[in-house]
């Protein structure tokens, strides 16, 4: 009689089944999220090599680190929290690089508004505390939910939501000055004073 197929034993199993020694057990379990692990990592840091070493350090860790699971959390949120971690230790040695674009665009000056706007997000969102940045990371960017982010950064959910409240009001006006026509529009009305002393213009009947 045949065991169940690996898709059906759940994960909190195959951890256990890990720690029990099984050498196949670990290696089904990044299998299944890997691809999520992976995303999560490059959108954090921006850069696919940076990503790589943040992923590899923090799947060795959960591998070392199995025995210390207390299943008070999904697995997966337990991975997560590992690679936000370990992307967070790496934000933390060096600022981050804006990823460019996949794709070239058609129009030139389509690629040169998205590599400034990646900029000025990224600049803007490392002008943040590190707690807001990260709540903003997970919920805006990765689109967990507040419930998720919670449970991946070990904090109530009012936390998160206060985090990423703050944090998206700092942003905003950071953002606005580099929104699209507000270069224009400084440009169309500059602000300049008349100059002192000078004359009204007149019109028909003597009237300014």
């Amino acid at each position: 009689m045949t065991g169940p197929a690996p898709d059906a034993v759940p994960d909190a199993e195959l951890l256990a089944r890990h720690v029990a020694g099984d050498p196949e057990a670990f290696a089904e379990l990044v299998r299944r999220h890997r691809d999520r692990l992976w995303a999560v990592a490059v959108r954090t840091l921006g850069d696919r090599e940076e990503a790589a070493d943040a992923l590899q350090d923090a799947l060795l860790s959960a591998y070392r680190r199995a025995a210390g699971f207390r299943g008070e959390a999904a697995v997966t949120t337990w991975l997560h929290r590992i690679v936000v971690n370990a992307c967070i230790d790496r934000v933390r040695r060096r600022r981050p690089t804006v990823p460019l674009p996949d794709a070239e665009p058609a129009d030139p000056r389509d690629a040169h508004e998205a590599t400034v706007t990646a900029l000025d997000v990224r600049a803007a969102l490392d002008r943040l505390p590190e707690h807001q940045r990260t709540a903003l990371v997970l919920v805006d960017v990765h689109g967990l939910s507040v419930a998720e982010a919670a449970a991946v950064l070990e904090v109530p959910e009012g936390t998160v939501k206060s985090r990423c409240a703050r944090g998206r009001t700092a942003l905003a006006p950071l953002l606005a000055q580099h929104a699209p026509g507000a270069e224009r529009n400084r440009e169309a009305d500059p602000g300049v004073r008349p100059v002192q002393g000078a004359r009204p213009t007149t019109t028909e009947g003597g009237r300014a």
